[in-house]
């Protein structure tokens, strides 16, 4: 796997929340043109993007804000997690309690709480940018 794209509305409020979260940002791109219409099948592509790479570089998300055509909904704003579809992402932290504060800083709201797997991880849900919903995991054992 290459990368994970996320459609954001705020392209900048989504690169710092990532940052934040320990991602790098590798890069960014105007995208445009015919290539892009055929590509993702929409006439007009008018975009934005940032690659973030994990600190590892194993992993990357592309961060699209789409100026034209313009987003769309496809359901409700903030979907429930057992929304079909892409469901979330999840980062392994050091520290989950000091990553939920610093995400706290650009928004992030914690689903539910912070829970323990057996004495093998704790774990939490958040909704950060856009609605994207990202997950933490802390190795505790």
């Amino acid at each position: 796997m290459d990368n994970v794209a996320i459609v954001v509305d705020d392209l900048e409020a989504a690169i710092a929340f990532f940052t934040e979260l320990g991602m790098e940002l590798e890069g960014e791109a105007q995208i445009e043109g015919i290539w892009a219409d055929q590509t993702v099948g929409l006439d007009g592509v008018r975009s934005a993007i940032a690659m973030m790479r994990t600190p590892d570089g194993h992993g990357k998300l592309e961060l699209t804000k789409f100026h034209t055509p313009a987003t769309i909904t496809a359901g409700p704003l903030n979907p429930p997690p057992n929304t079909l579809g892409l469901h979330r992402v999840m980062f392994a932290v050091d520290d989950i309690d000091d990553t939920i504060t610093r995400l706290r800083r650009h928004g992030a709201e914690l689903l539910g709480e912070v829970a323990q797997y057996e004495n093998i991880y704790r774990l939490c849900n958040l909704r950060g940018p856009s609605g994207i919903i990202v997950a933490l995991a802390e190795r505790i054992g």
